[in-house]
């Protein structure tokens, strides 16, 4: 028995990376440094690996990686060049026709596992950034790359006549240009590059909106949400939930306050305070009446186990009364210094 045999390695038993391995070590150091240029540095560090594992190699099975590794770079060299059925002529004319089979179909795997690869390490909300200004056929080109759930995710994201039509361009795909595909991912490499380069910094987003907005003016404000509400007016609820939050409470004068308790629901005052500061709670009690701010308070006392939901409903609710009585100018929310007040 061989020492390949020996080791587990019988001819035809080695895994892609060791007959990888073989390949890298038949070609000797300086060949193979040359080919490690190209290469990512993730497999370069797989690679090596299995090539320090490796050990010994007989001829026979060194002879036969070599020699599928020869009929894959052509059939490669085939498929790239002059497309399918070029490669299909070219193999059958020099292995056969199941030979070329075979080959045909490790290589269509092989290039789909390759191409767009960088994209395998992108979640759904990057990869949709990355494909939302471009054309369906061009969306439906790299999905078919990707995993399904994830094609899925970013599918769901798209409008539904974009829908429709890179559905469709997915279902009618049958081939593509080897050439085009190579634009296609070298595009979309560079966006993607710049996009993850980026992704670590927190830019813009809804929070940065309602900042945005809380130091605008009373009519721009007031203006660009009437605007936004014609196509958009779940975004312009988003946005004014996040403008001002239950701890502004804070910041508004005693009178504001004084308004809008007189609409809130008691049990709505005790659950919202469960949830908040010293600060809040005492600027609440300091303008309710005695009686009604004692009340609150042995209510606080015998209120236990509160959901956090329940906390956070509550005070959304609150801030919601606030907000109404605002557009009614009923009462003042200070913003920044952007609403000067007469007294």
């Amino acid at each position: 028995m061989s020492e390949a045999a020996r080791a587990g390695r019988e001819p035809g038993k080695l895994t892609q990376q060791q007959k990888a391995a073989a390949v890298i070590i038949s070609l000797g150091a300086e060949k193979a440094s040359q080919l490690y240029q190209y290469m990512d540095p993730a497999d370069v560090e797989q690679l090596t690996i299995e090539v320090a594992r490796m050990g010994y190699l007989d001829a026979e099975t060194t002879e036969e990686v070599l020699n599928e590794y020869y009929q894959m770079c052509l059939t490669n060299k085939a498929v790239t060049e002059g497309g399918m059925e070029y490669a299909r002529a070219v193999l059958e004319k020099a292995f056969g026709s199941q030979a070329a089979e075979n080959l045909l179909e490790k290589v269509t795997k092989s290039l789909k596992n390759r191409e767009f690869a960088f994209l395998n390490k992108a979640d759904e909300k990057s990869l949709y950034a990355a494909l939302q200004h471009e054309r369906p056929q061009t969306i439906a080109l790299v999905l078919s790359y990707v995993d399904p759930e994830k094609a899925a995710a970013v599918i769901e994201e798209l409008d539904s006549q974009r829908q429709t039509k890179v559905v469709e361009n997915i279902a009618n795909m049958e081939s593509a240009s080897p050439a085009a595909v190579k634009i296609i991912e070298a595009e979309m490499e560079k966006k993607f590059t710049n996009l993850m380069a980026t992704s670590n910094v927190k830019v813009g987003g809804v929070d940065y909106v309602a900042q945005i907005m809380n130091n605008l003016d009373r009519s721009s404000e007031k203006s660009i949400f009437d605007r936004l509400t014609v196509h958009n007016a779940d975004l312009v609820e988003e946005i004014r939930k996040r403008m001002f939050v239950f701890e502004d409470i804070m910041i508004m004068d005693n009178r504001s306050v004084q308004r809008f308790l007189r609409e809130c629901d008691p049990r709505d005052v005790v659950l919202a305070l469960k949830g908040s500061n010293n600060d809040v709670a005492n600027k609440i009690f300091s303008n309710m009446s005695t009686r009604m701010a004692q009340t609150i308070r042995d209510d606080l006392e015998i209120t236990t186990n509160v959901r956090i939901r329940d906390v956070e409903e509550a005070q959304q609710r609150i801030v919601t009364i606030i907000r109404n009585l605002e557009e009614k100018n009923e009462l003042i929310i200070s913003k920044g210094g952007k609403d000067d007040i007469i007294a």
